[in-house]
């Protein structure tokens, strides 16, 4: 599908329906907020259990398979693919589903101190706080605005033609897949603007101040999964050391696949810097609705992704507690409808597809299609 024709598939909107579109997703908003309660408690504590369990179970099992060369070399593979497998479940249930959403604040009404948005740290090579700038604050403000949301591409990538060709991006379906094996790094440096500093805008005096907690935080996962839980192993380190770096992999991929698909598919939308200037609710909503894709499969995609497969629902309501996306969903979908504005929603194989697509595509030069102009037409209005 063109991006000519997916714009004709949304209606331009009045002022006034504007107004209660947004109004309607309010009250929705509202309602759900109203009902929270013990069962959301309930829900983020059993997160936190499976996280912790199945981190004990995954190293349990690193462990049997490097001492079992001692008493049975046959166990060995079968317990440290299991492990690495569980050990990268666990990352991903702490990444997605728990840490993500912690740090949006969505169950800080719960007074937890464990459970607190603004102190809670994450087991990825980023520090917390840069995320809750570049991603709470940015991201979830200027969602795929141009020159405002440094998650477009994430500095690396050309994913929609509206943004500049250089030479450099024909090597970016490998620089791709690159960046998925190492995404945590990715997140991690990103809040440090590398190129400023490479070319000449930040002094190395700047540079190392906003290096020193990221680095702390970097070495202090290296040495975590790389040395200590590897040492405990003795001189059968190895198997430890390869199921660490397994599981770190497993997480990163998954983290990669979720994020673009929720941000980079076929029907997805960026916008200028013009279209935030004195932004109405209403069409605060209708931006973020344009920029955001969500994923169909069901419960267990909903868990492992953070309930990240709900990404409209999340850019509507970054701090409500995810797991009432998927009733919330239903709501947001026959709004939608009424307004005459496309909901757009894919199984994983079909988003992912598409994110591949873009990588490849505009690895090569390409122009801006002519859209519809729904953006200018409701800010003229």
């Amino acid at each position: 599908m063109s991006r000519t024709d997916m714009t004709f598939r949304n209606r331009a909107l009045s002022p006034a329906e504007l107004d209660r579109f947004g109004e309607e997703l309010d009250a929705l908003r509202k309602r759900t907020v109203a009902t929270l309660g013990q069962r959301d408690a309930d829900y983020i504590r059993s997160i936190v259990a499976w996280v912790r369990w199945t981190e004990v179970a995954g190293r349990g099992l690193l462990y049997l398979g490097a001492f079992s060369l001692l008493f049975a070399p046959v166990l060995l593979w079968p317990a440290c693919v299991l492990g690495a497998l569980l050990l990268g479940l666990s990352k991903i249930l702490e990444n997605m589903e728990l840490g993500h959403n912690v740090i949006h604040g969505q169950y800080d009404w719960m007074r937890d101190p464990h459970l607190d948005g603004k102190t809670y740290e994450w087991d990825i090579v980023g520090t917390a706080d840069n995320w809750r700038h570049t991603h709470n604050f940015r991201h979830h403000t200027y969602t795929n605005v141009r020159g405002l949301d440094d998650d477009i591409g994430y500095g690396l990538l050309r994913i929609f033609p509206e943004q500049r060709w250089r030479a450099y991006y024909l090597m970016q379906p490998v620089i791709a897949v690159v960046f998925a094996l190492l995404f945590e790094w990715g997140v991690a440096i990103q809040n440090l603007k590398l190129g400023r500093w490479i070319h000449g805008k930040v002094s190395n005096r700047q540079m190392w101040r906003m290096f020193k907690p990221v680095g702390r935080k970097m070495a202090r996962q290296i040495v975590k999964d790389y040395i200590v839980f590897p040492a405990l192993a003795g001189p059968f380190f190895l198997p430890v050391l390869l199921g660490n770096v397994v599981a770190n992999i497993i997480r990163n991929l998954w983290t990669y696949t979720i994020i673009f698909c929720g941000h980079f598919t076929a029907e997805a939308e960026t916008f200028p810097k013009e279209c935030v200037r004195n932004e109405s609710r209403g069409h605060w909503y209708l931006r973020q609705l344009r920029g955001s894709s969500n994923i169909s499969g069901g419960w267990l995609i909903d868990v492992l992704s953070g309930n990240l497969s709900h990404q409209i629902e999340h850019h509507f309501y970054p701090d409500v507690p995810a797991n009432r996306y998927a009733a919330m969903a239903v709501e947001v979908r026959e709004i939608c409808k009424r307004y005459g504005q496309h909901y757009n929603t894919g199984s994983l194989p079909k988003q992912f597809g598409q994110v591949v697509w873009r990588i490849v595509r505009h690895a090569f030069p390409s122009r801006p299609r002519r859209t519809a102009p729904l953006v200018a037409a409701t800010e003229a209005t």
